[in-house]
């Protein structure tokens, strides 16, 4: 019985199984989990407040990136604090994305960003912010235990 099981599998254990549809994440934004990936994901808590000597309040305040598959998810006013904020649920750990803060559709800098990446692609193209050396994205190292 034994040989005809190990010849069955030659050796090897049976192949793991994923679903075949991944379950979309409550926000309604597109599924994040990347093909082969474990699955791991975690929350972010993305911040943007007015720069010192600012009054003009924006209309809007989003975060896209590749976390989003760079469709906007807006950013809501706390007036307690004077700024904005939004927590994005279901990105992808143990990989660096590209995300970038808009101002009324402009791209601003968040100082809170794990740093500056050359922009890749139309979509990060599209989104990136002017510096002194050049076109860049913003760089958020999503680690997971």
């Amino acid at each position: 019985m034994f040989n005809i099981l190990n010849n069955l599998f030659r050796g090897k254990p049976p192949a793991k199984r994923t679903p075949m549809f991944a379950e979309p994440p409550p926000s309604g934004l597109p599924p994040t989990h990347e093909p082969g990936s474990r699955g791991q994901t975690f929350s972010k808590v993305f911040r943007w407040r007015l720069p010192d000597g600012q009054t003009q309040v924006p209309a809007a305040v989003e975060v896209v990136g590749s976390f989003s598959h760079w469709q906007k998810v807006a950013l809501h006013r706390d007036s307690v604090v004077d700024g904005w904020h939004a927590t994005v649920h279901h990105i992808p750990g143990n990989r660096t994305h590209h995300y970038m803060l808009l101002v009324d559709g402009k791209p601003t800098f968040d100082k809170t960003c794990d740093g500056l990446a050359v922009p890749r692609g139309v979509d990060e193209e599209k989104h990136q912010l002017a510096t002194d050396k050049g076109p860049r994205v913003l760089m958020l190292f999503a680690q997971t235990k």
